[in-house]
């Protein structure tokens, strides 16, 4: 059996395997109408493919006459069921009729073949709705099928190819069992490198075809991991006594209150001997020398009493009991175990503050993304509490031990809280952007690389609606962008989306052109 015999025998199979898949998309329906009641028909079955396509159909009497009025109806659908292919749906829009009792619909033809409209309605007088299935069948334009030419002569026609993909081609032009005229494929479509094709612009918009620049890029990936907010260890301050004594006051009463360095938190009743001892022994070594002063003054500073409290012991010449401790630094009131009347020993915390204009979120990370952290890298954080807002931050330090238990290590980013929008035990999304280059690097987005495993192929547009297939070399992926090492050069422009059509396209026409080569003459 020689190849055109095998082709004819596809061709009777592909039309057998049509005819079945209508038969068996054609079930009986609720309210089906019987041969001799009304019936749908189509106001003009050959329909183009394209945006804003009409369909009409009108609903007629077994005796042929329209029926004009009366008509509701209900669930239409369109779909390519008589080719076998009744998932592909098409949308439809209620319009306005051409004429009486015409019912008319706007939707959008994507490919040729017949299409099915399954339509339903219930007619006044009839206890049950009246449904149908309308075939239409859509041919391509002509401008989709090809180019369009240029002046006679220009260019030649190779030969005609079946419009619906099958291994059937024809020297002259024809039409197939659907009246679908067969497209012609030009030699200067076959030129180049195998798969190059040219498609029509009107079909590229159509497919949703577009292209960009190759380019060098600097590839990153984004290291995630889970955090904290706490607090900077550096901004912490604790206001600790130093001696045995009461509360007497409190300044600042309430936790969260925020204080500024040398502002007065409380006042308290000294209870120690060792301090009014040493008080007196700064009060005689004023009449000594400025050594002596200055030794006293130290020893008294050393249990914390204020610079201001030793001025007033030099310029008063006696010693005192109550005093006032001021905040070491400025921020927020975290901790206030002091009340008043409170009796504290040496040693008990009175007041524990926080700087918070700056905040540490540590993020524990995978043992794996550990050589791509980096310190200074930027660090996006999100917040549940406010997920579509990313706050950004940097690596500060990344401590040296490892959890063993679960392989992560600690990261500490460091993060601008004017605002106080961070709040101390935030959990937090970290994404960390790592640099996977040192160097731009020729990258395209990874949507325009079709991958079959055993191999890469790029698509490169050139003028004319001319597509290259082109096998590539690829190295690391990241940021959806992957690294060209072979295979394209910067400044080519190449498909980014709608590769998938242009890649069956040129499959289709690899093909046909070696079933072409190969066929025997009858």
């Amino acid at each position: 059996m020689n190849l055109r015999m095998s082709a004819i025998l596809a061709g009777g199979l592909a039309v057998g395997a049509a005819v079945l898949a209508l038969v068996l998309y054609l079930p009986e329906q609720p309210g089906f109408t019987a041969p001799d009641g009304p019936r749908w028909e189509a106001v003009q079955s050959e329909i183009p493919t394209g945006k804003a396509v009409r369909l009409e159909v009108r609903l007629v009497t077994a005796g042929g006459a329209p029926v004009v009025s009366g008509i509701t109806v209900t669930s239409p659908r369109l779909d390519m069921g008589p080719d076998g292919m009744a998932a592909m749906t098409a949308p439809l829009k209620r319009v306005t009729g051409s004429a009486p009792g015409a019912i008319a619909f706007e939707t959008e033809i994507v490919m040729a073949g017949r299409w099915a409209l399954t339509i339903a309605a219930n007619v006044e007088g009839r206890p049950k709705p009246v449904s149908g299935v309308v075939i239409f069948t859509a041919s391509e334009k002509r401008t989709e099928a090809a180019p369009a030419a240029p002046a006679a002569g220009e260019r030649r026609i190779v030969y005609y190819r079946n419009p619906m993909g099958l291994p059937d081609t024809s020297p002259v032009p024809k039409k197939d069992s659907m009246g679908m005229d067969y497209i012609p494929v030009y030699e200067d479509e076959m030129s180049g490198p195998d798969g190059t094709i040219r498609i029509a612009p009107e079909k590229v918009q159509r497919a949703g075809v577009r292209t960009a620049v190759v380019a060098r890029r600097q590839l990153a990936r984004s290291v995630r991991g889970a955090g904290t907010v706490t607090a900077d260890e550096s901004r912490l301050a604790v206001l600790t006594a130093k001696f045995d004594g009461f509360v007497e006051e409190l300044f600042v009463s309430l936790t969260g209150a925020q204080v500024v360095k040398g502002d007065p938190l409380v006042r308290v009743w000294i209870d120690s001997q060792e301090i009014l001892q040493k008080q007196a022994d700064f009060l005689g070594a004023l009449k000594g020398g400025r050594d002596d002063i200055e030794r006293a003054a130290g020893n008294l500073r050393l249990f914390g009493i204020p610079d201001e409290v030793i001025a007033g012991l030099r310029r008063t010449g006696k010693p005192v009991r109550s005093i006032v401790l001021t905040a070491a630094t400025s921020g927020t009131v975290m901790e206030k175990p002091a009340v008043v009347g409170m009796r504290f020993d040496q040693g008990s915390t009175l007041f524990r503050i926080a700087d918070l204009s700056t905040v540490w979120v540590l993020a524990r990370v995978a043992e794996r993304d550990l050589t791509a952290i980096e310190i200074g890298q930027r660090a996006g954080i999100t917040l549940n509490a406010d997920a579509s807002h990313e706050i950004e931050g940097r690596i500060a330090f990344v401590y040296p031990e490892l959890d063993a238990s679960t392989r992560t290590a600690v990261v500490r980013i460091e993060v601008s809280n004017a605002g106080g929008k961070l709040k101390i035990g935030q959990y937090a999304d970290v994404a960390i952007e790592a640099a996977l280059t040192k160097t731009p690097v020729i990258a395209v987005p990874a949507s325009a690389v079709l991958d079959s495993g055993t191999r890469q192929v790029a698509f490169v547009a050139k003028d004319g609606g001319v597509f290259e297939p082109r096998d590539v070399v690829l190295g690391l992926r990241g940021g959806g962008l992957v690294e060209v090492r072979e295979g394209l050069a910067e400044g080519e422009r190449i498909v980014v989306s709608g590769n998938f059509l242009i890649d069956a396209e040129s499959n289709l026409r690899a093909a046909l052109a070696t079933f072409t080569a190969h066929q025997a003459p009858q």
